[in-house]
């Protein structure tokens, strides 16, 4: 509801479906992509379970809204993998906001919006952003700055999408179907939730 509320698109989410009972925080961690990782392995982490590319792509433009604490990205500010300098795909003008924002001895709690042109907008300004290095996340930019972006076919993905919101809202319905229906519960495991954001009692 969120996503269309916030001029997103809506897609169809089928009923029933069985939640589990307990959380596993290492298995979400050891699953679900981190933000320091390379495109190559967030690829293979979305095709393990069944997801390829385009929902690679066009599911990261959830980052259309939200925001991430300086933890996730400062790596890129001031240190970049070593080198003693800060990203250099990161736009000039984004890092020496950043680098304000989140100063190497601070603690990385405070937050920056992953879109600063609309940040509580759905829409596609996630892929301009990329193009023009203000990607916030590295497992962002990397999408489209890397030598991956090219061979991987995200590059040309982030292009279409950057110029066409409506494929772009149309794929993402898509993606987040397909997302939904990853390894669902049947028989007695779980339970269906008489309140989706708790555990029936």
């Amino acid at each position: 509801m969120f996503i269309l509320q916030s001029g997103g698109t809506s897609w169809k989410v089928l009923l029933g479906r069985r939640d589990g009972l307990v959380a596993n925080q290492t298995g979400a961690n050891n699953g679900l992509p981190s933000p320091f990782e390379t495109l190559d392995v967030i690829i293979s982490k979305f095709a393990t379970v069944g997801l390829d590319v385009k929902d690679v792509v066009s599911l990261s433009g959830g980052h259309t809204i939200g925001l991430a604490k300086c933890s996730t990205f400062s790596n890129r500010l001031f240190n970049f993998s070593g080198t003693g300098s800060p990203d250099s795909t990161m736009n000039q003008s984004m890092l020496t906001d950043l680098q304000n924002l989140c100063p190497l001895n601070g603690d990385g709690s405070n937050t920056a919006p992953f879109d600063r042109n609309s940040a509580d907008l759905f829409d596609n300004h996630y892929f301009q952003n990329l193009i023009n290095g203000k990607g916030l996340l590295g497992s962002d930019q990397i999408l489209f700055s890397s030598d991956a972006a090219v061979t991987t076919n995200t590059k040309s993905l982030v292009l279409s999408y950057s110029s066409n919101s409506r494929l772009f809202l149309s794929d993402f319905a898509d993606s987040m179907v397909k997302m939904g229906n990853i390894s669902p519960l049947t028989g007695s495991a779980g339970e269906i939730r008489k309140n989706c954001r708790l555990v029936n009692s």
